[in-house]
């Protein structure tokens, strides 16, 4: 996954400002680079597992599409734990087209790493960073 310096700072700041609970939103990419990220509403309201608002995420896809971006990615936060994938996070990866990136912030560190989940199936991605 390449991913814009900017685009990565906005989703670890993100992630800090719902801590303790989960922050989640999408990724967008153009020509084949994530430039932009919707942060959206963890329905939730939970430090262990996040649903997207309806309406938020129907504004987001739409908004992607106007502007000529994919969705290509789901971005969520762990405030306590580390950044791979839960057995929850697993069950819940119903697309294999797009990439799962986690943000962790165990430990006060960041720690941001993406994966593709298939049939329960976890590969990691590596992340590519743009300026």
């Amino acid at each position: 996954m390449k991913i814009t310096r900017g685009v990565l700072s906005q989703i670890i700041a993100h992630a800090r400002k719902e801590a303790p609970l989960e922050a989640c939103g999408y990724l967008a990419r153009e020509d084949g680079i994530v430039h932009r990220h919707y942060a959206l509403t963890n329905m939730d309201h939970s430090a262990e597992h996040f649903s997207f608002d309806p309406q938020e995420q129907f504004a987001a896809l739409k908004d992607a599409r106007a502007s000529g971006y994919e969705l290509c990615a789901v971005y969520h936060s762990h405030p306590a734990s580390p950044a791979r994938p839960s057995a929850e996070d697993i069950k819940l990866a119903y697309d294999p087209t797009i990439s799962y990136v986690i943000i962790s912030l165990a430990g006060g560190k960041e720690d941001v790493q993406s994966y593709k989940i298939v049939n329960a199936v976890v590969e990691h991605e590596k992340i590519e960073i743009m300026d």
